[in-house]
């Protein structure tokens, strides 16, 4: 049986809130919560100190918009780690998983909160399968009792999923990535890495491969959101020097 690791930064406002529910919850015997000092992005290699096959980390997404939200991503950074990490290394996703939590999310979405999939981004790095859920975006969003209630079911409801989808990446688009979001709602596929359109100019054929080669599930597809993918020819010659099977956004059925 596959072991989970929930990381809870437990200084910070969002994840005890989230763990304040978490603890009311019935979790499976191989599911295990580890509280950390350190905030989430600085939690290298805790994969290393931790026996467990999959990590989620359950803390607080910040940004200046302050947009109620609730957010679900994989971390690496396709340049230099400005935000824990390490420098054009990705982590290894997890994919159906993080399918079965975006779902969960706007199934049971709460009023004025916006459920996203971000784009592939920040630390920490880790050889393990990992996956980002987040409350955003300020204190005030961070102490929610609703919101802590529901991603804490979310990381139950994945736990104990069994669900296999075919697994894709994408290629543009932006940060709280609308392709993605469609595609994990309303298809087939699962999505793991996302390059958007403002890494493209970083992104070369180790980045691609890494894209395509560190997920727990095979990757079938590289989609293309044709309309926020700059250096389109660019992009054609490393598909062309990768060879896995690629299709536009807007011409999949």
């Amino acid at each position: 049986m596959k072991k989970f690791a929930i990381i809870i930064p437990y200084e910070f406002t969002a994840s005890k809130n989230i763990l304040e529910h978490l603890e009311k919850l019935d979790l499976p015997k191989n599911v295990q919560i580890v509280k950390t000092e350190k905030e989430s992005i600085h939690n290298e290699n805790i994969d290393k100190e931790i026996n467990a096959d999959y990590f989620i980390f359950a803390t607080r997404h910040q940004s200046e918009s302050k947009v109620k939200s609730l957010c679900v991503h994989v971390t690496g950074n396709f340049a230099k780690a400005e935000v824990g990490g390490k420098e054009r290394e990705l982590g290894w996703s997890m994919p159906s998983f993080m399918k079965t939590a975006l779902n969960y999310l706007e199934k049971n979405k709460l009023k004025d909160f916006e459920v996203t999939m971000e784009v592939t981004h920040h630390g920490p790095y880790l050889a393990k399968p990992v996956m980002f859920l987040e409350i955003g975006s300020s204190e005030k969003e961070w102490g929610d009792k609703k919101a802590g209630e529901l991603i804490a079911k979310t990381i139950l409801e994945v736990v104990k999923s069994k669900k296999k989808s075919k697994s894709c990446i994408i290629l543009g688009g932006g940060h709280y990535n609308q392709t993605a979001k469609k595609l994990m709602l309303n298809s087939e596929y699962a999505v793991g890495h996302i390059c958007p359109k403002y890494q493209l100019e970083n992104l070369d054929l180790e980045l691609l491969k890494q894209m395509v080669e560190r997920s727990d599930e095979k990757v079938e597809l590289i989609v293309l959101d044709w309309k926020g993918l700059k250096q389109k020819e660019k992009i054609k010659t490393l598909l062309e020097k990768l060879k896995v099977k690629h299709e536009r956004y807007d011409k999949l059925k």
